[in-house]
């Protein structure tokens, strides 16, 4: 159970008598998280950003990987942002992706009560990372909405900016040759796993 916290009563001893005097408030800290994913070729190399606003602070946080997909690439900016958070937060979370505010909304669930398998008995896509969101968001309090991409909106645009730095970085860090090699090798692990999941149905 979280702890009462009444602000009024700081300053004075515990009322022993009450029940509520064994209680103690923290009123959950208001951070708004805005987060951008995405990749060259989908798949390809990738990047993803989150930038983090609370009490008239600002953190950035970003990453890259190089053979993934859009998709995994807004998972991993959502995780990416909330593991960040050191402790219980309420949150207003933009996302300009259907696909992750849907998901982790709507959709995680009824995956969970079927094992992560979708309504027509397939693994769910990209499980590992929609299990992190999911261990990640626990705790928090958290309202996940959609903006609109590449619309002006300023915290957006700055999501933008950090995921394509995020995927130069990558480009740098790896030669033509190697991206890929390493594009190639998650093209096939990905044919595996469908394989492996159509010949369970």
């Amino acid at each position: 159970m979280r702890e009462i916290f009444f602000p009024g009563d700081l300053d004075k001893p515990p009322d022993s008598g009450h029940p509520a005097s064994r209680f103690i408030l923290h009123p959950l800290k208001k951070v708004t998280i805005y987060t951008d994913g995405g990749c060259e070729g989908n798949p390809g190399p990738g990047g993803w950003a989150a930038v983090l606003l609370w009490n008239g602070r600002t953190k950035e946080v970003s990453g890259g990987e190089p053979a993934t997909t859009n998709n995994r690439m807004e998972l991993m900016a959502a995780i990416g942002g909330l593991t960040t958070l050191k402790e219980p937060c309420e949150i207003a979370f933009y996302t300009d992706s259907e696909y992750l505010r849907k998901g982790i909304s709507e959709w995680i669930s009824g995956w969970k009560a079927r094992g992560w398998k979708t309504r027509g008995k397939t693994p769910v896509k990209n499980d590992d990372l929609w299990r992190a969101l999911d261990t990640a968001r626990a705790g928090h309090k958290i309202d996940w909405r959609w903006v609109k991409g590449h619309a002006g909106h300023e915290h957006n645009e700055r999501c933008d900016v950090l995921a394509g730095e995020a995927i130069a970085k990558v480009r740098q860090q790896h030669r033509p040759e190697q991206l890929q090699a390493l594009l190639g090798a998650f093209k096939k692990e990905a044919e595996g796993a469908t394989a492996t999941a159509e010949a369970l149905l």
